[in-house]
């Protein structure tokens, strides 16, 4: 497929480079590098398995052999929907030695967004479990595969796991032949790892991720081999990351928070190692820091809680976690100033999105600022303005839109040109919907959404989507989503509906949702029956009305 995306103009690019944040080396390659330095290093830990960075990059020409063997090459696009295990980040490496393309799935994602991310990108192969969370990912894919038709790009289904009754499907171990066969990679004139080339434009596509998707499925953002190892280069020196550095892999290796801010992408830069946590328990994790002694982890702010009051048992040795970032919804003022000192850890706040700009607060900044901040930009380069209603700038300490440019913020969504025009400014500064105070000294305060977009948790939801999917129920005559501030979620989602007779429930709607391919967390948290929904002056409905009606009295 052809390579259509928006790019930096020249001279932002020059700037970039010269500054030294594009250093022109792939993630293919990056990985021979990190052997050659690390050879002996543990890179990855998943249960009782684990690779040295000897071990990891070697798996990279396995894979990214068994993949040309299946004609997959350069360029093409993948689908990667696995849980938290190591073959998310074997399977990712496999492809960047190969030079092809990544696109990160969601493990909740069903047959209407996979389908989606197939038919955006061209991907010609998805690689899945076989089951997760009690869920067949099999039939899933058997089920896109007979959407997409025979005129449709998808080839391959690569199964972790048993591939059950699909003869034509590739158990993913079939794909670890033999590392000194062609993998399509130029390896060079030199001897030693270190040598190696993917042959692939470090300012070409690397990866793509998924926006939260505000008017229905998302979008796919892409992002090339320099700007993303610069995004999490830029994050690890922030944290401090180095060969000591043991990192817990608890929300979803797809997510781009834990992937690369710094996520996996700067623990492994740093020569540091990768633990991962299959689901994010705090049992499961801390029994995990136990082990492996590890100094940074992530969560989402519904874990907060359910971590503090495991810590405070006083059963687990905590004593080498160092820092706990938390993002992907903003963490209340309260559960951050009783996080740290429940795990003996420094809380870092963290705000970002996969489209570029991240926020961190920093390591030495005062208490205040990490209880009631989402941190500053992680990049000198990074342009950031707050703006109102008719885009001029307002005074630091006043609400407005959050909008940005930088050396990895995109400057266009991937075959969306028409959205674009929408999401950009004509000089390139992304329109990032975030409403937010800026303080004098850099850091941002995430007062809300502009769009019409629920974050449950760090799940973004487009009420959009689900709106059109509840008026498919037989009894639902019209219908309107609202996010409504709550304690654990962050935001929780309510559906108002009006009804042809008996109003379904809560559980018969979330049954209604996944029937129709939805991914579980877009079911409302709760439904409510309406005689009519409210509307403004100009017709339009009126959600404030509804946020309204949703608040205690």
């Amino acid at each position: 497929m052809t390579d259509t995306r928006p790019t930096w103009p020249e001279a932002a690019s020059a700037r970039y480079r010269a500054a030294g944040h594009w250093q022109g080396v792939t993630f293919g390659t990056r990985l021979c590098h990190l052997a050659a330095d690390h050879a002996e290093g543990v890179a990855l830990v998943d249960g009782d398995r684990r690779w040295t960075y000897a071990d990891l990059d070697a798996e990279a020409d396995r894979i990214a052999a068994g993949l040309r063997g299946l004609g997959i090459g350069r360029g093409d696009r993948v689908v990667v929907q696995l849980p938290n295990r190591a073959e998310f980040v074997l399977a990712w490496f496999g492809l960047q030695r190969l030079g092809a393309v990544p696109v990160h799935a969601m493990p909740g994602h069903r047959r209407r967004e996979i389908g989606h991310l197939v038919r955006v990108a061209g991907a010609v192969a998805c690689v899945v479990p076989d089951r997760h969370a009690r869920f067949d990912h099999r039939r899933l894919m058997s089920d896109v595969r007979a959407e997409q038709g025979p005129d449709g790009s998808l080839r391959h289904v690569v199964v972790v796991g048993d591939p059950g009754p699909y003869d034509d499907f590739v158990p993913f171990e079939a794909l670890r032949g033999d590392a000194a066969s062609a993998t399509g990679a130029d390896k060079g004139t030199g001897t030693g790892t270190g040598t190696r080339t993917d042959g692939a434009d470090p300012s070409g596509l690397a990866l793509l991720l998924l926006s939260g998707g505000t008017t229905g499925l998302p979008k796919l953002i892409p992002r090339t081999h320099d700007d993303y190892a610069y995004n999490a280069r830029a994050c690890a020196e922030i944290c401090a990351l180095d060969a000591r550095t043991v990192y817990l892999a608890v929300l979803p290796l797809g997510f781009n928070f834990t992937f690369a801010c710094p996520g996996v992408l700067g623990t492994l830069m740093a020569g540091g190692t990768v633990v991962i946590a299959p689901d994010p328990s705090p049992q499961t994790a801390f029994a995990l820091v136990e082990r492996e002694r590890v100094t940074l982890t992530s969560l989402t702010p519904p874990l907060v809680p359910h971590w503090t009051d495991e810590a405070s048992s006083g059963s687990w040795d905590l004593g080498s976690l160092a820092v706990v970032q938390v993002g992907g919804a903003r963490l209340p003022e309260d559960h951050a100033g009783k996080l740290g000192p429940a795990l003996g850890a420094r809380v870092q706040q963290v705000f970002g999105m996969a489209e570029g700009l991240i926020n961190l607060t920093r390591l030495d900044d005062p208490e205040d600022l990490v209880r009631t901040t989402q941190g500053r930009p992680v990049s000198p380069d990074d342009e950031v303005l707050v703006v109102d209603a008719e885009g001029g700038p307002v005074p630091d300490g006043t609400v407005g839109e959050l909008l940005t440019r930088g050396p990895y913020t995109l400057r266009g969504y991937y075959g969306a040109r028409a959205h674009d025009r929408v999401a950009f400014t004509p000089d390139g500064y992304y329109r990032s919907g975030d409403l937010v105070r800026r303080l004098p000294s850099g850091h941002l305060v995430v007062v809300g959404r502009i769009k019409d977009q629920i974050n449950r948790g760090g799940e973004k939801i487009a009420a959009v989507e689900v709106e059109e999917q509840l008026l498919t129920h037989p009894a639902v005559t019209a219908a309107a989503l609202v996010g409504v501030e709550d304690e654990r979620w962050g935001e929780r989602s309510v559906a108002f509906v009006v009804c042809d007779g008996e109003a379904p429930g809560t559980r018969e709607v979330a049954a209604h949702l996944r029937e129709r391919g939805l991914a579980g967390y877009k079911a409302p948290d709760e439904v409510v029956r309406v005689p009519g929904l409210p509307l403004t002056a100009v017709g339009k409905v009126d959600k404030a009305a509804l946020t309204r009606m949703s608040l205690p009295a």
